[in-house]
């Protein structure tokens, strides 16, 4: 188990690769979506209210299917998984709520929970975050 020192720094790094994360994650979603599927694994899931996409044909085809997007994050938090729970796999849980505006349709609260798996970079040091599994989830409680 981790001293209080190194899970402080883990959790620092977290916080720090999460918030790098989302700003491109929802920069791809808003302008750059045919490049969305790069952020994430051959093997991933995404759960869209309910009904699930996983690999990376049926999620270029999900994500081709919506309209266009205005993205806006009120809440970003994460934290990172034990390993044991991830087979030794450096992995972080990050959640994010805000609103989004798709073309035309109203404007909705979302929530949204990403798992993130560390990949080797072959140039640079730092990890490349890839997404194992997506949920969404439109949280409009009378619509």
């Amino acid at each position: 188990m981790a001293t209080g020192v190194d899970f402080r720094s883990l959790v620092d790094a977290s916080c720090r690769y999460s918030e790098e994360f989302t700003n491109i994650y929802y920069d791809c979603m808003d302008k750059k979506r045919r490049t969305l599927t790069r952020l994430y694994l051959d093997k991933a899931t995404l759960v869209w209210n309910g009904n699930a996409v996983s690999g990376q044909a049926a999620l270029a085809d999900f994500f081709e299917s919506l309209p266009s997007s205005e993205f806006s994050i009120q809440t970003l938090d994460c934290q990172p998984v034990h390993e044991l729970a991830t087979q030794g796999q450096t992995t972080l849980l990050v959640v994010t709520a805000g609103q989004v505006k798709f073309d035309g349709h109203k404007q909705r609260y979302f929530n949204q929970n990403f798992l993130l798996t560390a990949q080797s970079s072959p140039t640079t040091d730092q990890p490349v975050w890839k997404i194992a599994s997506d949920c969404f989830r439109f949280q409009d409680w009378n619509s």
